[in-house]
């Protein structure tokens, strides 16, 4: 009999005899145990934060490593990506530079939390950054990497500066969306592996030249990633996604966890655009 048990079906494949179901049942538990250990359901890392009523991965458990790959690029120089804002270039602006508004995101590309917000909003935020609402500031972090194990969101990092660097915040942000629109499960570490990421890069137009994926493949924003990840860790944001309009907090789902509507998300940045003239 095989010990597959089938991921998409949690009731198939289960053993017939008592003995087989008994060792299954706690063989499902002990999963679920680790499981919920990782992603700390109820008290770590997955968490309802109560910074209004914003939903997010927490950084409960990080001990302010980055979580990342770190060793994979360790002896690279420091290469700051074009393009690249803020404190020691930590910061990922898109949008005009020059805009009243700012929009400050916090985010980890492996948060399942902030992959239901770009699902839900995400063209939204896009569209009001392209007409000159505001600009977005992104703050962007690894720490899911140390709390669920794995390099995803670093080596996710390090080619998004890559893209950063050859394409501009336009090219950035498509691959931004393109992490988000292609994100694996958060108990999987499907970012963790840089041919996977090359392939993703083919979905922005133009982005994959024989210097990007050179760049990609020697590690060069390693450095870069770290430094990106360190900024965030010093922040003292405590989970992801958070976002702020001119420093207030936007609360970006509602009492239940779910996503706020398009239409919901854009009065909630009328009404704070409105309070900022």
């Amino acid at each position: 009999m095989s010990n597959t048990v089938n991921r998409n079906n949690p009731h198939a494949n289960k053993p017939a005899s008592a003995r087989e179901r008994l060792q299954y049942e706690r063989e499902a538990q002990a999963r679920k145990q680790v499981r919920n250990r990782r992603i700390g359901i109820g008290s770590a890392v997955v968490a309802v934060v109560a910074i209004g009523a914003v939903v997010a991965v927490t950084v409960a458990g990080n001990s302010g490593g980055s979580g990342g790959s770190g060793s994979a690029g360790a002896n690279q120089p420091l290469v700051t990506p074009a393009h690249a804002s803020g404190p020691n270039g930590t910061v990922i602006v898109y949008g005009n530079p020059n805009a009243k508004h700012t929009l400050d995101v916090w985010e980890d590309f492996r948060c399942p939390v902030c992959d239901k917000l770009e699902k839900a909003d995400g063209p939204t935020i896009k569209q009001l950054a392209d007409n000159g609402t505001y600009k977005i500031q992104y703050h962007l972090a690894t720490f899911l990497d140390n709390n669920l194990g794995g390099t995803g969101s670093m080596d996710a990092l390090e080619v998004a500066g890559a893209a950063l660097n050859d394409g501009g915040p336009t090219a950035f942000k498509a691959f931004h969306d393109v992490l988000y629109a292609n994100q694996p499960s958060e108990e999987t570490d499907g970012f963790g592996n840089l041919n996977t990421l090359l392939d993703l890069a083919k979905k922005v137009p133009g982005l994959v030249t024989p210097q990007f994926t050179k760049d990609v493949e020697n590690r060069v924003y390693a450095p870069w990633a770290q430094k990106v990840s360190d900024a965030f860790n010093s922040s003292g944001i405590q989970g992801t996604p958070t976002l702020k309009l001119d420093g207030q907090v936007l609360n970006v789902f509602d009492s239940s966890g779910n996503a706020v509507t398009p239409a919901q998300y854009t009065s909630l940045v009328q009404q704070a655009v409105g309070a900022n003239k």
